[in-house]
């Protein structure tokens, strides 16, 4: 239970109730009672500009609703160099924002104004912190962790004190020449932060044949790399996105960056096609489940498993038909996967079946979920310099909030 929030009512009712008690002691004038607290839900959106120049720059925008006709306002937003994302744990009066390779906290006041507060720094990272926000997991009030793979560690820290406490490294799970990638949407399952990883090599456009996760355990701080070991035929990678399944097991998917270099490179017959795999949080192992994803979207490269509101389970398809141009060798994996030309698809794990949907338009393959009270937006980027938040919750895709620029991050404060 939130305290602070619990208390503040509580005072301002005790403050309204003394008012008689002042009256009846002689004096005379009227006091007015201090206005209630804010109970307006806030929102903090970072959307990252770039410049004719090539240039760019982040804006941290706190804003009372998700709900606009106009696009987004920067007028009063935070001005961060680069890139920069949002994250904390929901609903509690205060966010963070990554700044290089620094975090700084800021406190939401009563008004729902954002105050600047301490910093810490993790000094030993060789590159800004740039990726997800969703590298960054809260435990409690004093611990948080951040999964780095440019070191291949976690890094824990104190949310509050805004301190380093110690690092865990991953050991050797980033084979050379390659790049390490973390999932967008990692779990918290079993008592256990399960965090999936991809791998593509370090030139090319192609992903690596390896499939794994990282299971922390908070109690301990302690780490273990669980590896999928393929069948003869089988293989697949880029395996970084992943939903919790009715029997309580976690359903791991090709991310639509993977999916992507499938169709780019769908006649070399080496190519990966895309997969959905199944690992048991409590064994902490994969079993034999294999699926290839291309066997549920008649042939159509499909990938990225997302966790839907009301129980439904989303799998993104790539709809050619939807893509503004020619695809080829050439084309680029990212380009693709970030292209307004994939539709959903509802998956049933427990039959193995998918049938898109028709109330959702087509949108971005790589995409984010954003909660914000009872509902779920997700983001679709319509070119450079301008993002769309739009509802999954009742699968109309009705556009609820446009940003200037690229939304990556977004965080309900209070």
């Amino acid at each position: 239970m939130n305290l602070t929030k619990t208390l503040r009512p509580v005072r301002w009712l005790a403050a309204v109730l003394a008012l008689p008690l002042l009256t009846a002691c002689g004096d005379d004038e009227e006091v007015t009672p201090p206005p209630p607290p804010s109970t307006a839900s806030q929102y903090a959106v970072v959307t990252q500009v770039t410049s004719d120049s090539g240039s760019s720059a982040s804006y941290v925008v706190v804003t009372d609703s998700v709900d606009h006709t106009e696009t987004l306002s920067l007028t009063n937003a935070i001005e961060v160099t680069g890139r920069a994302l949002v994250f904390g744990p929901p609903k509690k009066d205060h966010f963070f924002v990554s700044s290089g390779k620094s975090v700084i906290r800021y406190n939401l006041t009563e008004s729902g104004t954002p105050e600047k507060g301490a910093t810490v720094l993790f000094s030993d990272l060789p590159e800004d912190i740039t990726e997800y926000q969703h590298q960054f997991r809260f435990i409690s009030e004093t611990k948080a962790y951040f999964f780095d793979g440019s070191t291949t560690q976690v890094i824990v820290w104190n949310p509050s004190a805004m301190t380093v406490t110690r690092r865990v490294p991953f050991g050797d799970v980033k084979p050379a020449n390659t790049v390490l990638s973390f999932s967008s949407q990692p779990l918290d399952v079993a008592n256990l932060v399960i965090m999936p990883l991809g791998w593509r090599p370090s030139t090319g456009t192609t992903i690596t044949k390896q499939a794994g996760v990282l299971v922390v355990d908070p109690n301990t701080d302690t780490l273990q790399f669980v590896k999928k070991e393929f069948k003869e035929g089988e293989g697949c990678g880029y395996v970084r996105d992943g939903v919790v399944g009715k029997d309580g097991k976690v359903y791991l998917s090709t991310e639509a960056y993977g999916s992507a270099s499938y169709r780019v490179h769908r006649d070399d017959p080496a190519t990966l096609k895309p997969c959905l795999l199944r690992f048991d949080p409590q064994t902490k192992t994969f079993d034999d489940f294999f699926v290839d994803l291309t066997t549920l979207s008649n042939g159509a490269p499909a990938g990225s498993v997302l966790q839907g509101p009301g129980g439904k389970t989303y799998l993104r398809v790539l709809d050619e038909a939807s893509f503004t141009g020619t695809i080829t060798k050439e084309t680029h994996p990212r380009l693709l996967a970030s292209a307004v030309a994939w539709k959903w698809w509802e998956i049933k794990l427990d039959t193995l079946t998918a049938t898109p949907v028709s109330t959702l338009p087509a949108a971005m393959g790589s995409t984010f979920l954003f909660p914000a009270n009872d509902r779920v937006l997700f983001t679709n980027f319509t070119s450079n310099s301008q993002t769309e938040l739009r509802e999954l919750t009742d699968a109309s895709g009705k556009v609820a909030t446009v940003t200037p620029g690229r939304t990556f991050s977004f965080l309900q404060v209070r």
